[in-house]
């Protein structure tokens, strides 16, 4: 994952929490309850990241998460009609995602978890198929994973040291 630092402080991030898991650990003295949550911030523009939160309340665990989330933003690169600028498939761990770009109107075709980081990311097109572990913590980090890895066509036209139009030719 390329990691570009953004200035959160500039940014209104909205967050979701795509979920929260209760976690035991036995000790001595009998079990203590701990609370897990993974949350995802986004701009709806092209910024967005997820983040794991433990604390034994949930809405300490929910703003520890938050700010992990902003610690990691990335930055995604989207096209005219605010789909992929190319398909792609994320991975991470055993979880694997496949972004195809879409026409306008078509939506936003994803699971749960994929959708929470493709709509803070502000995609508005866009059909995903989720592949592999369906592990709600695996399909966003893949995602995220995904997202950061695409490029724009001036990227790849720099990168090949040609022009726009000759990629598309």
């Amino acid at each position: 994952m390329r990691h570009t630092i953004i200035d959160a402080s500039q940014l209104e991030l909205e967050e979701k929490v795509v979920s929260i898991k209760r976690v035991t650990k036995v000790v001595k003295g009998g079990r203590t309850m701990r609370f897990t949550a993974l949350v995802v911030v986004g701009d709806g523009n092209g910024h967005v990241g997820a983040g794991l939160g433990k604390a034994a309340e949930i809405p300490e665990a929910i703003r520890k998460g938050k700010e992990d989330a902003i610690k990691k933003l990335v930055t995604v690169a989207r096209d005219e009609n605010n789909s992929i600028t190319h398909d792609y498939i994320g991975k991470f761990g055993s979880a694997e995602l496949l972004m195809k770009r879409a026409p306008e109107g078509t939506g936003v075709i994803a699971g749960g978890p994929a959708r929470a980081v493709i709509e803070l990311a502000g995609i508005k097109n866009i059909r995903t198929k989720c592949m592999g572990s369906r592990n709600k913590q695996n399909v966003v980090l893949a995602t995220i994973a995904g997202l950061s890895q695409l490029k724009t066509p001036e990227e790849v036209a720099r990168l090949r040291g040609k022009s726009v139009e000759e990629i598309f030719a």
